[in-house]
């Protein structure tokens, strides 16, 4: 099975969050609104490819505009797979979450 980092998950989330499809300034806006960080475009791009290599998103090519030149853009959208991992993934943590006791601070 394939695995998921913390960064991969988290871009994973944001792209199956986003009800039209995704891209790569949509995906960077949104993580950096939700995470309160700030990752660069380059850097999402990256988990991007990782991710669809993984077979965890799929991308088609979106039509040009001249909003951007001319230039088309990739657009995300999370796959079967991808979405049964983040399933995975959150029933974990809810298995580990269920087990912490609950501490008096």
């Amino acid at each position: 099975m394939q695995t998921l980092g913390n960064l991969e998950e988290m871009v994973l989330l944001v792209v199956a969050s986003i009800e039209t499809s995704a891209y790569g300034v949509t995906v960077t806006d949104e993580y950096n609104r939700i995470s309160q960080k700030n990752i660069s475009l380059s850097a999402v791009h990256t988990v991007l490819r990782r991710l669809e290599k993984k077979g965890f998103i799929k991308s088609v090519m979106g039509g040009a505009s001249s909003e951007r030149g001319g230039r088309r853009k990739r657009l995300y959208q999370i796959s079967k797979t991808g979405y049964e991992i983040i399933e995975l993934v959150q029933m974990n943590r809810q298995k580990l979450w269920a087990r912490i006791p609950k501490f008096e601070f």
